[in-house]
């Protein structure tokens, strides 16, 4: 079954729970931003997504990328589709106008790459990176070099990628050992360099989906110091431009070659590429030896993508198992004849057994509140960018530097979890290729591994965010959420316990973790999953608070977090308390 996106539930979590239009007009540049252009746009980016992306998940898995000659051909109909996506000026919703986009909220850009993950995982890898790429070099880049390729990425018409990794190097960057020349002279633009070495794991690093592919690339320039604080970031096109000249059509193949695609578990189309830089013109991003600084941009907005990544490969998931559940039919459901069963008939459908609830209502539980908090995240980027305020603008950044290792590492871990526990429902008939709930545990897998381990996040948030300022900002935030809380409500009450408990546990670790330096990173993991249940518990209050929550299709997956998401809790604060000696 084809994905198909749902602007009604993306309007109310948008603009009643979040209220997002007011958020949004209070910000200059945004003032236009209200509710009935946001629905339209939402309206016509799900049927895009629907009509043109979904129906090509199948083939994209079944036929995959071929590789040939140093050539990469996507699936049937990947390209055709590209095309009618740039074209229609969808990779530009968030760039600036001045840059050939459109100016919009960020939050549509969120939720149009939602969509387009959940119905079609390996199509949208190519242009994931289209805004972070963008951002990096808007940031960062030579006017000269904005001139030749800032467009082309705002507007997607040009596709790039993020070439950190190497065969020595996995999650360690800092030992890359790319090198970086600076060219003396005749280069076509200023800070030209050559470059050579080999990067893995690339995504998209070649393909036939648009007409130049532009390299963002970490290397070391001579007599660069060891380590992280060594790099620095090039960009190295597929083919250079003919002439310095802006606007000039292009010229040769720069010295930038695929020698293989990876065979993979999942994402079969998306090409994954061995990338070989052989005396590449490549031109210097940033400064020299702040490569990192210059990429975190690229890296933190493409966190928070795949932390949505996690939430729309659920929500596939949950899709297929949700339709299957309501039409095939299993044994006697427990407990008093459904209306939906005749007087003959001899099983219910899987829908009625409560086991078949339960998975899909907690499934639910964090899709809605992954939603939620995301979709928060994505004003948030806004808010930090342009709020008159400087104090809200400092609010806003704590909250995005905080909470986004939280949701790429808690939603895609359940992501994949939660499409396991889906395909369950299907019995035997998910464990094959026909239904396509298969393709979706596979495809999310990787989730958890690209863009920092989901272990890496969590040391990161606890040794890098939570431990040097004592647990101050994680309570400033926990603070801000509890604002609205209602002690006098059992639920409310509940989650306000588990706040304090949190922050009590915090304490703890930053005062043990003096005499045990291994401490936080043992207990990391456990960590991160309890602030993100409390985050989780913060979404599902919001939702609940808002009018028109109170219909089934909001109360089954609130009453679904609350009995059998939220105690979780308490055995996560358990588990790191156990660690501490």
């Amino acid at each position: 079954m084809p994905y198909q996106p749902r602007p009604d539930d993306i309007g109310f979590l948008l603009f009643d729970v979040l209220q997002a239009p007011q958020a949004l007009q209070a910000l200059p540049g945004l003032t236009e931003a209200d509710a009935p252009l946001m629905a339209q746009v939402l309206e016509e980016a799900g049927k895009f997504v629907a009509e043109v992306i979904a129906p090509l998940n199948k083939v994209g898995d079944e036929v995959g990328c071929r590789f040939e000659a140093g050539q990469v051909t996507t699936p049937p109909g990947f390209a055709n589709a590209y095309r009618a996506f740039w074209q229609a000026g969808w990779p530009a919703l968030s760039a600036a106008t001045e840059d050939g986009g459109q100016g919009l909220p960020r939050v549509l850009e969120t939720v149009l790459y939602e969509w387009l993950r959940a119905a079609n995982h390996g199509w949208t890898m190519a242009p994931g990176l289209l805004h972070g790429a963008y951002e990096c070099l808007k940031h960062h880049g030579h006017p000269l070099l904005q001139a030749a390729y800032l467009d082309k990425l705002a507007t997607g018409e040009w596709l790039p990628t993020m070439c950190l990794t190497e065969p020595q190097a996995g999650s360690d960057v800092g030992l890359v050992r790319t090198q970086a020349v600076p060219v003396a002279e005749g280069g076509l633009l200023p800070g030209e360099h050559s470059l050579s070495g080999t990067k893995i794991f690339i995504s998209s690093g070649e393909h036939d989906l648009s007409d130049n592919i532009v390299h963002l690339v970490l290397a070391r320039l001579p007599g660069a110091a060891p380590g992280p604080k060594g790099l620095s970031l090039f960009l190295v096109p597929k083919f250079l431009p003919a002439s310095a000249e802006p606007g000039a059509p292009l010229g040769p193949r720069n010295g930038v070659f695929c020698e293989r695609i990876e065979e993979k578990m999942g994402l079969h189309g998306s090409s994954t590429c061995v990338m070989r830089f052989e005396d590449a013109a490549g031109w210097l991003i940033g400064q020299p030896g702040a490569g990192l600084n210059a990429m975190f941009i690229m890296m933190n907005a493409a966190r928070l993508e795949v932390a949505l990544e996690g939430v729309a490969l659920l929500d596939a998931a949950w899709q297929q198992a949700d339709a299957y559940a309501r039409e095939r039919r299993q044994m006697r459901a427990p407990g008093p004849r459904p209306a939906s069963r005749g007087p003959h008939d001899s099983a219910d459908l899987l829908i009625e057994h409560p086991a078949m609830r339960r998975i899909l209502d907690v499934q639910r539980a964090w899709i809605d509140g992954g939603r939620v908090l995301g979709y928060h995240t994505s004003l948030q980027l806004d808010a930090a960018r342009r709020h008159p305020d400087p104090q809200q603008r400092a609010q806003a950044q704590r909250w995005c530097g905080l909470i986004t290792p939280v949701l790429k590492a808690a939603w895609t871990q359940q992501g994949f979890d939660g499409a396991s526990a889906c395909l369950q429902v299907f019995g035997g008939h998910g464990y094959v290729r026909e239904w396509g709930i298969e393709q979706t545990v596979r495809d999310a897998r990787v989730a958890m591994i690209y863009e920092g381990t989901n272990e890496i996040q969590a040391i990161d948030l606890l040794t890098r965010k939570v431990l040097p300022d004592a647990g101050a900002g994680l309570a400033q935030v926990l603070a801000d959420l509890q604002a609205g809380l209602d002690a006098a409500q059992p639920r409310h009450a509940t989650l306000l316990a588990h706040g304090a408990d949190l922050q009590a546990l915090s304490t703890t670790l930053v005062q043990a973790s003096t005499t045990d330096a291994e401490l936080p990173f043992r207990v990391a993991d456990d960590y991160l999953r309890a602030v993100a249940l409390v985050l989780l518990g913060w979404a599902w209050t919001r939702i609940e608070a808002t009018p028109g929550a109170d219909v089934p299709r909001w109360q089954a997956p609130a009453q679904a977090f609350w009995d059998r998401v939220r105690p979780e809790f308490t055995l996560r604060a358990e588990l790191v308390r156990t660690q501490i000696r």
